[in-house]
């Protein structure tokens, strides 16, 4: 057994012990424990600056490897049915029917048509978002139009009339017959009587050389009389009184009135001193000036030398403040020959007959230029117009959309089918309504219906992203348009049929209106657009409705005839209401090629099991009359608890539109030969 320790020998070494641990912990662990404190903080404030940096990192490392989605420069992806709707990518789907896109080369357009020449774009709304955006049209006609042309003059003294009546020999001003400024005088009327010695001498010297008979002396002294004013006449008289005159009547050489009185009783002037100005207000000036933008409406060249009138009688309005229901009318009389560079304008100046005098010199006048079809052809800006019996082709302003670097508007090519063209325009015009115009110089032509109200909303749809452009063109129901709309506005198939038939060739229209009936999507040709013609082993003439029936129509076209009279058969009479005689020939389901099979099963596969069976047993779209699955993933709705699918989202409207047709039509599908061949899962 050990002996045990004493209490005061280890006292002292626990003591040790109890200090050297405190000490420890002040010294190195509450440090750390406070570094570390502030190593979180600063990881924090790296992580925060450093972030984007991180995510980016990431990113770069997560992305997946380039594959089919990838851009690439040499493809691009097209709508079978809507073949001028193109991007990019494939993850997009077709902004009309919603159907995906196919891949093909860029440039390779499959044998279809292009847009034609001259149209910029192309868009294709259905009947809900042409009423509800408000979208009218109106044919593009001959109108009656003018160019008005509005600026601000002031009336001016015309300077042709203005007269200076100065001293033609030196005296002293006796008396003033006129003694006021703007005093009114007629022509002939006395001004004032000048004293003048010289005068007297000459008088002198033509009563002497008369009674010495000197006629030089005597002729002499009558020419010099003459050029001091005194008239043959009054010559006539001092002869006869035979005693000289000491005054010299001053007379008004016109009518007007005095503008300037230079003079004063009692003042002696010089030869050639001034003594009145006075003005004619029968006629004044209007000067005014125009903008370049407007000197193409004005006459060019031929002005007369003598007096600068152009060439023929611009008519002008003016109206003033003063009387402000009153106008006054008169014509273009001077162009001036430069423009100011500071205010970049021209001044023109109007004549305009004053014969009350209401118009006086420094008031301001709103002046109107109005040229007709018969002035505007005889100006530059009339040179390239379409004119036919006085009228101008033209367009309303509403229909224009200027981009900056072109204009564009928007012909109706189908009910439902816009084409933006570019189209060169000059400038404004207007009718006699107020309506505004733009004539047109070339892209559009007489009967092309144009988009009157909505053409900024069709832009839209062409521009933004396609869900994007939905929602606007169905944010604002327009003007006019009607307020009851529905999603399910039934399309004018019939409108639309004649308006696309319309387009064609007069011999392929008959044979089109022939036919009738499009043999692989079985339904009336033009319904999707200008029917495609067809080209069979044996020469003759087949249609189709659209771009992508082309190849299934090329691959039997034995079946495609078939089809077509089964169509003709039994369709025509029951659209026409006719009775056809015959039982109603049973729908046949179409015959699937392998790579229209495979998108069939693709399609189908995308549903639920349970959708996907229920969707094998309709076989058929009852809008599009397709096999399910051909245009992707079907689409479901609901009517009175059965379910219905559709090959995509635009065959919604028309399905619900007519609910009993359709549950009718998926009854009489179920009927078919399976779509899928026997052992396709």
């Amino acid at each position: 057994m050990p002996t045990p320790t004493p209490p005061s020998a280890t006292a002292p070494a626990a003591r040790a012990t109890n200090r050297f641990s405190r000490a420890f912990r002040l010294a190195v662990l509450v440090p750390l424990a406070r570094l570390r404190f502030l190593f979180i903080l600063g990881a924090i404030g790296v992580l925060i600056v450093k972030w984007d940096d991180l995510v980016a990192r990431y990113e770069k490392y997560v992305r997946p490897a380039a594959g089919a989605d990838a851009a690439d420069p040499d493809h691009e992806y097209f709508c079978p049915m809507h073949p001028t709707v193109v991007r990019d990518t494939k993850k997009d789907k077709c902004p009309i029917c919603f159907m995906p896109l196919s891949k093909r080369k860029k440039g390779d357009v499959g044998g279809g048509e292009a847009l034609p020449a001259g149209t910029v774009a192309r868009v294709q709304l259905s009947p809900y978002r042409i009423t509800l955006a408000g979208v009218r049209t109106a044919p593009v006609e001959y109108q009656a139009l003018a160019r008005e042309i509005t600026t601000v003059g002031t009336v001016e003294f015309d300077e042709r009339t203005l007269k200076a009546v100065s001293a033609r020999v030196k005296g002293r001003i006796d008396k003033l017959h006129v003694n006021q400024t703007g005093q009114m005088v007629h022509a002939g009327d006395a001004l004032a009587e000048l004293y003048s010695p010289d005068l007297v001498v000459t008088v002198q010297n033509l009563l002497d050389a008369r009674a010495s008979a000197n006629k030089v002396q005597e002729n002499l002294a009558r020419d010099r009389l003459k050029l001091w004013g005194i008239d043959d006449a009054q010559v006539a008289e001092i002869v006869k009184a035979g005693a000289p005159i000491t005054h010299l009547t001053i007379r008004s050489p016109i009518k007007g009135h005095v503008l300037k009185k230079s003079v004063r009783e009692g003042q002696y002037v010089e030869e050639g001193g001034a003594l009145f100005d006075v003005a004619d207000l029968a006629n004044v000036w209007i000067q005014a000036q125009l903008y370049e933008d407007d000197l193409a409406f004005l006459p060019t060249g031929g002005h007369d030398p003598k007096t600068g009138k152009p060439d023929f009688d611009l008519p002008v309005t003016a109206t003033t403040r003063a009387f402000p229901g009153k106008p006054f009318t008169g014509t273009l009389s001077f162009l001036f020959p430069h423009v100011d560079a500071e205010t970049r304008t021209l001044t023109v100046r109007f004549t305009v007959p004053n014969k009350d005098h209401e118009l006086r010199p420094g008031m301001t006048a709103t002046v109107t230029l109005k040229l007709d079809h018969d002035l505007l052809a005889k100006t530059p800006a009339g040179a390239r117009l379409q004119t036919r019996d006085g009228k101008v082709l033209a367009v309303p302003e509403s229909s224009v959309i200027d981009t900056g670097a072109q204009k564009v508007v928007y012909r109706q090519a189908l009910p439902d089918t816009f084409d933006g063209v570019a189209v060169e325009l000059g400038a404004k015009l207007s009718a006699r309504d107020g309506g505004t115009y733009y004539p047109v110089l070339s892209g559009l032509a007489e009967g092309d219906r144009a988009v009157t109200a909505g053409s900024f909303l069709i832009d839209a749809e062409t521009r933004l992203n396609p869900a994007l452009g939905s929602t606007y063109i169905g944010g604002s129901s327009g003007k006019g348009a009607p307020t009851a709309v529905r999603p399910t506005t039934p399309e004018d198939k019939d409108t639309k049929v004649v308006a696309a038939l319309a387009k064609m060739p007069p011999a392929d229209r008959k044979l089109a209106e022939v036919q009738v009936w499009c043999p692989v999507q079985r339904d009336r040709l033009g319904v999707m657009g200008v029917p495609v013609k067809v080209k069979s082993p044996d020469g003759r003439p087949l249609y189709v409705c659209c771009e992508a029936c082309r190849s299934e129509a090329e691959s039997n076209p034995t079946e495609m005839f078939n089809r077509v009279e089964e169509l003709k058969r039994t369709r025509t009479a029951v659209l026409s209401g006719a009775p056809t005689g015959l039982p109603p020939a049973a729908p046949t389901a179409p015959a699937l090629t392998g790579e229209r099979l495979a998108k069939v099963v693709a399609g189908l596969n995308k549903l639920a099991p349970d959708d996907r069976k229920r969707a094998v047993a309709q076989r058929l779209c009852p809008v599009q009359n397709k096999p399910l699955g051909l245009m992707g993933k079907p689409v479901e709705i609901t009517f009175d608890g059965t379910t219905v699918f559709l090959c995509c989202a635009s065959c919604e409207d028309d399905a619900k539109a007519a609910p009993k047709e359709t549950l009718k039509k998926v009854e009489g599908f179920k009927k078919l030969p399976p779509v899928l061949p026997e052992g396709q899962p």
